[in-house]
């Protein structure tokens, strides 16, 4: 499955705004409130940044997304997701979504982990992302070390790239809320996993579940699942 926004728009330039709905600043939310974080790596205006969501987990899908943005975007505690509280991701992606040039998420199943081992699954829902967006950019920034190339355009790795790029911190932002959305309502079939709480990670309490109940069809089987 893959999600984007379906049309490309020029936007004025503007001051950065903060987004509504965040009120408490803290030491270490300063250099994101100043604006810290790069526009981009090579300064092209099309650059897209990538990251994938789920990669560690026993269960559900590997989601990935792809990110173009206004080089003057630069909302309040943009920043990794992993760094960001639930609420703060949910304003942030509703003002990526809103805002970016071009966006997509797209996904990777159990089934293609199985079939191609996690790290060419979780590439192949890059590729996807990539494809899936409604401009076609010039360059990839891609977070981590490792990528598998996209025919016709470069691509550079950058190691904890959410935390230095903004259009990486936006698709980290995105890959990781579509998938916990889709872990969510795979609890409603599994409640006993408690993947709404979990998403599918190696806890203690999601281990113990597979223990009494099993496996699902939605778990990697290629992955130590106790």
């Amino acid at each position: 499955m893959k999600y984007s926004n379906l049309f490309l728009r020029e936007k004025p330039l503007r001051e950065p705004q903060r987004p509504e709905g965040l009120f408490c600043i803290r030491p270490v939310d300063l250099p994101y409130l100043w604006g810290m974080l790069l526009a981009s790596h090579t300064g092209s205006l099309l650059e897209a940044g990538l990251d994938e969501a789920g990669r560690g987990c026993l269960a559900g899908p590997v989601f990935a997304a792809a990110v173009v943005l206004p080089h003057d975007f630069n909302p309040a505690y943009l920043n990794d997701s992993k760094q960001l509280s639930a609420k703060r991701r949910a304003v942030l992606r509703t003002v990526i979504c809103q805002e970016a040039v071009a966006w997509a998420v797209a996904e990777a199943s159990p089934e293609e982990i199985a079939t191609f081992n996690i790290a060419q699954a979780s590439y192949l829902a890059m590729h996807r992302a990539v494809a899936a967006l409604a401009v076609q950019p010039v360059h990839l920034a891609v977070d981590g070390n490792r990528f598998r190339p996209y025919t016709g355009i470069e691509h550079t790795c950058l190691i904890k790239g959410d935390a230095r790029y903004r259009h990486i911190a936006a698709a980290s932002i995105l890959a990781k809320t579509f998938r916990d959305e889709r872990m969510t309502k795979l609890a409603e079939l599994y409640p006993q996993y408690g993947w709404e709480q979990n998403a599918g990670y190696p806890t203690l309490s999601h281990r113990a579940a597979i223990r009494v109940y099993g496996p699902t069809e939605y778990h990697r089987m290629g992955f130590r699942l106790l």
